[in-house]
């Protein structure tokens, strides 16, 4: 395996390339958030982003567990301007018992929806512009008191509604509970315009992430979810769903090994350039990178952390040397060298002794040789609070990657990247009705000698998500190709793009 890694390095090596850029980070203020409450409420705690007033600077939505979820309006005053942004709630929105949400398009008529997992019954939102909100009727969706966290959408062929999952937690009503009580993944999938009831896929381990993805590239996305074995103890492990007409796990046999971790949030992207996603999961203690093996025969993974130096394992500063723990986790190229590179969300649950409490936030910067090195303290982004869910994304429109955390029990925090360094692309994708988001697409984008494939997902990290722009770092290079695999299988053309712009590609 140490003989795969090093040809996998020397491959996603491009020649003569620079030491990574650490970027700089500069906390900017916030409407005062915390994200608080008791056992229920130790784990979720993310925040979607997603643009619902129609000026493409993307507004937050964060869960506040026992206080009132948030809707932060972004106020920004333009493109590349200094963040900032104002508490806006709408009463349809301001719901307690939020572990988090997800953005995406239920209804098909192009205005983002939210999908809303609380300790409680989830609700699904239908957006009905300039950031108001009123819940979906009509759709059939039902909704028993789950504890949840987590969350992924699919489109299933030739369906009108995309395919939801609901990953729950510990059983609450379990008297012999809560250890060997993790309750089941809750399964919607579309019956013509409505949904039929929940479909239980059985056994749960304790979700606490969720992700449709399309791993082998052949038009259907199947369900890998990251369980937390604090609670299912034994006889549990990591799962991946098969999304057949009667949904089945995968199996030894197919290439899936089992796996077992305190798993808290799964990031995806293709790091080795094979064009199939690798993928990144948190934990407490190390967190875990690994890379798709496409002649394994199925879903095969194969652990790379120690070899990519992802492993995140302890506090690089703080004075803190237990174990960490990991939460959520992001791709994403933070200096736009054309490296993509980790942010991982850290904190202890609540007091456990064997863990850190100062426990500072990642991000994971890729080196010119495909390896990572921490650079969270340079970049001027390692809190020390008790941290849960993120947004690393474009929140001002100038190119690059901005950061927003949840902290459990302390104020929600906002950091602007200045931006000093490599050139840009985003890449906006207007899907076909009802699939208006390309959910299932994949977008691949050469530029000075290397290809960046992202595939278009909802769900993953760790009770929250993005919708909006796929951002990609250009490095050096001036112009760009990029098309699109939409889903379905159907490629668009290549078409030839300046650097630093903002492509929309229509289906």
């Amino acid at each position: 395996m140490r003989v795969e890694i090093a040809v996998l390095l020397a491959v996603c090596a491009a020649p003569a390339l620079a030491e990574p850029v650490v970027p700089a980070f500069t906390p900017r203020p916030l409407p005062a958030h915390v994200y608080s409450g008791g056992w229920e409420h130790f784990v979720g705690g993310g925040v979607a982003s997603f643009d619902c007033g129609g000026d493409a600077l993307p507004e937050l939505y964060a869960a506040g567990g026992s206080a009132p979820a948030v809707l932060l309006r972004n106020v920004t005053d333009g493109p590349g301007a200094t963040l900032a942004y104002a508490a806006e709630t709408p009463e349809a929105l301001a719901l307690t018992g939020v572990t988090g949400a997800y953005p995406l398009d239920i209804d098909g008529d192009g205005a983002l929806d939210l999908a809303i997992l609380r300790a409680g019954p989830d609700v699904l939102m239908r957006g009905t512009g300039d950031c108001g909100f009123a819940p979906f009727e009509g759709i059939g969706f039902e909704s028993g008191d789950h504890w949840t966290t987590a969350f992924s959408a699919t489109w299933e062929a030739g369906q009108r509604l995309p395919t939801l999952a609901f990953g729950t937690y510990v059983d609450r009503d379990d008297p012999d509970g809560p250890f060997r009580a993790c309750d089941a993944t809750l399964l919607y999938r579309p019956e013509g315009d409505r949904y039929a009831p929940a479909q239980e896929l059985r056994p749960g381990f304790c979700a606490l992430s969720a992700l449709f993805t399309d791993w082998r590239r052949t038009g259907r996305a199947d369900l890998r979810l990251s369980n937390d074995r604090h609670y299912y103890v034994n006889g549990g492990q990591e799962q991946m769903w098969a999304m057949e007409a009667k949904p089945r796990l995968y199996t030894e046999a197919e290439g899936w090994a089992p796996y077992h971790l305190w798993g808290m949030g799964i990031a995806s992207r293709d790091i080795n350039g094979d064009g199939f996603a690798d993928v990144y999961l948190t934990s407490m203690g190390d967190q875990k990178f690994q890379l798709f093996d496409p002649g394994g025969g199925g879903p095969t993974y194969r652990d790379a952390s120690y070899d990519f130096g992802t492993t995140a394992h302890r506090p690089y500063t703080g004075g803190d040397g237990r174990p960490s723990t990991g939460w959520h986790a992001a791709f994403g190229d933070v200096n736009n060298d054309g490296r993509d590179d980790i942010f991982v969300a850290k904190g202890n649950v609540e007091q456990m002794p064997d863990a850190a409490m100062l426990d500072p936030n990642n991000l994971l910067l890729q080196m010119p040789d495909g390896r990572f090195r921490e650079a969270g303290g340079a970049a001027g982004i390692a809190s020390l609070e008790r941290s849960r869910g993120a947004v690393l994304a474009d929140l001002n429109r100038d190119g690059f990657l901005d950061l927003a955390v949840v902290n459990r029990r302390a104020e929600m925090e906002l950091y602007q990247n200045e931006g000093t360094a490599g050139h840009w692309l985003t890449v906006t994708l207007a899907g076909a009705a009802p699939n208006t988001q390309a959910i299932g697409a994949f977008v691949e984008v050469e530029a000075g000698g290397r290809r960046q494939v992202q595939e278009v997902t909802v769900g993953g990290g760790h009770a929250g998500g993005s919708a909006g722009a796929l951002h990609f770092g250009l490095g050096g290079a001036d112009t760009a190709r990029v098309r699109v695999i939409w889903p379905g299988g159907r490629p668009g053309a290549w078409q030839e793009v300046d650097a630093d712009t903002r492509v929309v590609l229509k289906q």
